[in-house]
């Protein structure tokens, strides 16, 4: 039996009112006081609405909470996920820019809180599944790569000529997901995916050249591992997030998570194939920033959240997304960041050249 102590929903207040109704939480969080008001006005007296970054970082590493589920997208969940971490909360983790932003910072927040740190992105979960139960205990040492799964979003088979006309409502139009718009964008252009890349190095003690995107447009696979024997071992599942929630949520045990079971005789076929990355230059892009590593996948997350912002808002066209982050990783000067502050400082740098970028001859605004 599982209690909500506190929900969050930044600016989606009737959502976030709905479900408080519902689960009569404690505390709810949104990201401004006029939408707290708001809020305020539309749940029971016995939960007691919050506002701001401070109160997110304070519900995660709440006493009071035993498990934190970090699914704030993009930069924004850093600092409550980082709390979390540091409080030692079993940590069910979907925000992948936590790791991409502050890797090596994220990682050892959850060492020296004593968290137990569990992936929830599907991709992220099947390799978890799919690794030895001793993995990082030597146990790595059989595991000679990782095959990450991507669907190839909606625009896999559009012709290439089209690709700059694309809008944002065909971007946004998963074949296989409900997801929001941001990271719908991404999957379209598979920057998620090489963010799913920098965050399994992180997760799961990997190189780059260690793991390897593979296109699987039917989402079935979630992700393989493949072993030294010539073992590769898969986990698949329909196309619901519900799987890898409840598996976080209840392990090391097993939950009923209401997701249809898989029917492989109606599924029928499996296929697989290479991304192209003249298709999809954000993951070449994601992949190089993932060697170079240091803050460069700093840059690159938040280049990306400037793009994909003025994608949707019709700033920019499908492919300047991809032109706009390329810009400013030619620039970028990278650094070791050392503490989270150098982190944010990184973040606003990348963010400041984006815009100015936006502003420049070298991305050619509509």
């Amino acid at each position: 039996m599982y209690r909500i102590y506190a929900l969050t929903g930044n600016t989606r207040v009737a959502e976030l009112a709905s479900q408080c109704r519902r689960f009569q939480p404690e505390l709810a969080v949104v990201g401004s006081r006029p939408d707290a008001e708001k809020l305020a006005g539309l749940v029971s007296p016995g939960t007691r609405v919050l506002w701001g970054q401070q109160a997110l970082a304070d519900v995660a590493s709440s006493p009071d909470a035993d498990i934190v589920m970090a699914a704030i997208v993009g930069a924004a969940g850093l600092l409550p996920t980082l709390a979390a971490a540091r409080a030692g909360k079993k940590l069910l983790l979907a925000n992948k820019e936590a790791l991409v932003m502050a890797g090596a910072i994220f990682m050892k927040a959850v060492a020296a809180g004593g968290a137990t740190l569990l992936p929830v992105d599907s991709e992220h979960n099947a390799i978890f599944q799919c690794l030895p139960v001793n993995y990082g205990k030597g146990a790595e040492r059989g595991v000679t790569r990782v095959l990450l799964s991507a669907s190839g979003g909606p625009l896999r088979t559009l012709d290439l000529e089209a690709l700059p006309a694309v809008t944002p409502d065909q971007a946004c139009a998963h074949p296989n997901w409900s997801m929001g718009r941001k990271i719908s964008v991404d999957s379209a252009t598979m920057m998620n995916k090489g963010l799913e890349l920098i965050e399994a190095c992180w997760l799961f003690n990997l190189g780059p050249d260690d793991v390897e995107v593979v296109i699987h447009p039917q989402s079935i696979i979630h992700s393989l591992v493949e072993y030294v024997d010539g073992s590769v071992l898969a986990q698949l599942g329909n196309p619901d997030m519900r799987t890898p929630i409840a598996h976080a949520l209840a392990w090391p045990e097993r939950i009923a998570s209401g997701v249809a079971p898989l029917d492989l005789i109606k599924t029928a076929r499996l296929d697989f194939e290479k991304p192209d990355l003249n298709r999809f230059p954000c993951l070449r892009l994601a992949q190089a920033a993932a060697r170079q590593g240091r803050d460069t996948p700093t840059a690159l997350n938040a280049a990306n959240e400037v793009a994909v912002d003025a994608f949707l808002k019709g700033r920019i066209s499908f492919v300047q997304i991809a032109e706009l982050v390329a810009a400013v990783l030619e620039q970028w000067q990278a650094a070791e960041p050392e503490d989270l502050s150098a982190v944010q400082a990184s973040d606003q740098l990348a963010r400041r050249l984006a815009h100015q970028h936006l502003e420049t001859e070298r991305i050619r605004c509509s």
